[in-house]
């Protein structure tokens, strides 16, 4: 073979792997549509649209609605690509494509036949987090572990793959991300001992290429001893990173699962993403630091093998998932620009990563009730702990600061990169913790804990959104709610940003200072995403409405007893003084 012959073939082969995510990073950056998940590969959820602003918000009307055709939880956010919006509903995951021009109608539905099973392993709800765009295919998760390619002409299926058993207790819930021409998803269900993983499928036949577990043997989490860097340590992470730290065999239950958000660094060519808490709930039954689970990874998309990885919270006790969002942005650091990754974690502390080699630069608490730990030793990259509040078998452990909902959970920030601030949806509640012996079974709940939530300061705040700065640690302004901010905002060049409330207020606020400028009392409360487009010269806005999720589980299943919901219901027992189930696509323009 000739060296012409040769450079042409490789030339071909990466424009061919390159395709997909330079076509749709080209189309994120066009404010029209909405084309990715988050918005953008970096997940920063702002928008350069300015019709709607401080000005113009308060005159905002409902432009047009639709019902989802289902009642429990809406978690995700519409699509709009070219003139058609896509998105997917609650369990059993229907997914609508709507022409904008034709509002009235329903393109196509597509209505998947599930695993009727996989209901009573899902964890905190019957939730989904939204469709992907690429190569002319919608690409859907369903809760009972399929993957849908869907042509996004017609709805018809054009290949379908299985990422998992629901017998035992594995669900899916997360939105995919694409990249090169792999669809990347991960799986759900770290309450039933799921071993979490990444797995990427070809966007073109559906084949599996890979699968990274979080936990367990080099092989298995595609770890290379020499090359995969710790960040907290800046070392090579060493043989058996993963195993050495849990006891035993316990990391075969280890938990780690993948079900939040995953963004993507074009230059650097690594997908970064968090993995959630580790099994059981209960620390006494794992000994060591439990790698790794509650972590931030970035792996190669077209291999898998992981460049880096952060433990955050290490041999969590409090159920501190790590999956919550990595926003990718520029800092000024010292004086230089660096490529950095800001991450608010469930734990309450907010990180400041070099995204090249996992480093700590910052963290803080973003929440000033966090009493966990004192703080995060920038030397170590590990938690300084309050050994009053460290969680032990047999022992009820109180008022710790944040709950294992999070100060923040899965619900994503924004990012102005006018004023270099966060806006962030967060919660603001502590818990009362128990731990208590479990036995494995497969498709049954392996939890071992006993939860009861209440509001951070024994008041009647259960959330806040506030502005924020990840490199001072300085909160701008903050916002309280009665209840959970588990909506993510919008910001917008037009100096708006818009959230939603957990008793069913769509708002518009002030980004300068929080102020409400127009609010909209919906159906039912919002813990959707909202997002924004433009059609024929006006700017919409649109959000799925419908409570549930672990912030509503009790209203979501009937549940009363303050202990149930892995200890969630007690913490709203008067949402439904405010709201009720029901899922409706609501948008918004101006009159």
């Amino acid at each position: 073979m000739t060296l012409f012959r040769f450079v042409t073939i490789a030339m071909a082969l990466s424009t061919s792997l390159a395709w997909a995510d330079d076509a749709l990073d080209k189309a994120a950056q066009d404010p029209n549509q909405w084309v990715l998940p988050l918005g953008s590969y970096s997940g920063i959820r702002h928008s350069s649209l300015t019709q709607i602003n401080a000005k113009t918000a308060p005159k905002l009307r409902v432009a047009w609605t639709m019902s989802t055709g289902t009642l429990r939880g809406q978690e995700g956010q519409p699509l709009v690509v070219g003139d058609m919006m896509y998105f997917e509903s609650s369990y059993p995951n229907f997914v609508y494509a709507i022409n904008l021009d034709k509002v009235g109608e329903i393109a196509w539905k597509f209505a998947p036949e599930q695993d009727k099973f996989s209901p009573s392993v899902a964890c905190c709800d019957l939730v989904n987090k939204g469709v992907a765009y690429a190569d002319g295919k919608i690409l859907v998760t369903t809760l009972d572990d399929h993957v849908y390619a869907l042509d996004a002409k017609t709805g018809k299926v054009v290949w379908t793959a299985t990422n998992g058993d629901p017998q035992l207790g594995q669900t899916m819930t997360m939105a995919p991300l694409i990249v090169h021409d792999k669809v990347i998803v991960g799986i759900s269900g770290g309450e039933y001992g799921v071993r979490g993983y990444l797995t990427a499928f070809d966007l073109k036949t559906g084949k599996m290429v890979w699968r990274a577990n979080n936990v367990g043997p080099d092989a298995d989490i595609l770890f290379d001893p020499v090359k995969t860097i710790d960040g907290a340590t800046q070392q090579p992470v060493g043989k058996d990173s993963s195993t050495k730290t849990w006891n035993m065999d316990e990391w075969k239950l280890g938990g780690g699962t993948t079900w939040g958000w995953y963004t993507y660094d074009p230059q650097l060519n690594l997908v970064y993403y968090g993995s959630g808490n580790p099994g059981t709930w209960n620390p006494s039954q794992r000994a060591g630091d439990n790698k790794w689970s509650t972590t931030l990874l970035a792996r190669n998309p077209d291999t898998g093998v992981a460049a880096w990885a952060y433990q955050m919270t290490p041999h969590d006790a409090w159920d501190y998932d790590g999956i919550n969002e990595s926003v990718l942005t520029e800092s000024q650091i010292d004086g230089a620009t660096v490529p950095t990754l800001t991450h608010f974690d469930r734990n309450g502390f907010s990180y400041l990563l070099d995204r090249r080699n996992g480093k700590l630069l910052r963290a803080y608490k973003f929440d000033p009730t966090t009493n966990w730990a004192k703080e995060i030793d920038l030397k170590t990259g590990r938690p300084v702990l309050n050994p009053d509040k460290m969680t032990k078998e047999d022992v009820n452990v109180k008022d710790i600061c944040p709950a294992a909902q999070g100060a923040k959970n899965h619900q994503p920030a924004s990012y102005d990169p006018k004023s270099k601030l966060f806006y962030v949806g967060t919660n603001h509640i502590c818990m009362d913790y128990q731990a208590f012996s479990v036995k494995y079974r497969g498709g049954f709940p392996y939890v071992g804990a006993t939860l009861s939530m209440f509001p951070a300061d024994h008041g009647d705040v259960r959330g806040r959104l506030i502005a924020y700065s990840s490199i001072t640690g300085e909160t701008k302004w903050s916002v309280n709610e009665k209840f959970q901010v588990y909506s993510g905002p919008l910001t917008t060049d037009g100096g708006v940003l818009f959230y939603g409330t957990l008793d069913g207020w769509f708002k518009a606020a002030d980004q300068a200072t929080g102020k409400t400028l127009y609010q909209f009392k919906a159906p039912s409360g919002i813990i959707g995403n909202t997002m924004t487009y433009m059609h024929k010269g006006k700017q919409y806005l649109a959000v799925l409405t419908g409570v549930g999720g672990w912030a509503a589980i009790g209203l979501a299943e009937g549940l009363t007893k303050g202990t149930e919901g892995l200890g969630a219901v007690g913490l709203t027992t008067s949402l439904a003084d405010y709201t009720n189930l029901g899922g409706t696509l609501v948008v918004f323009s101006l009159e």
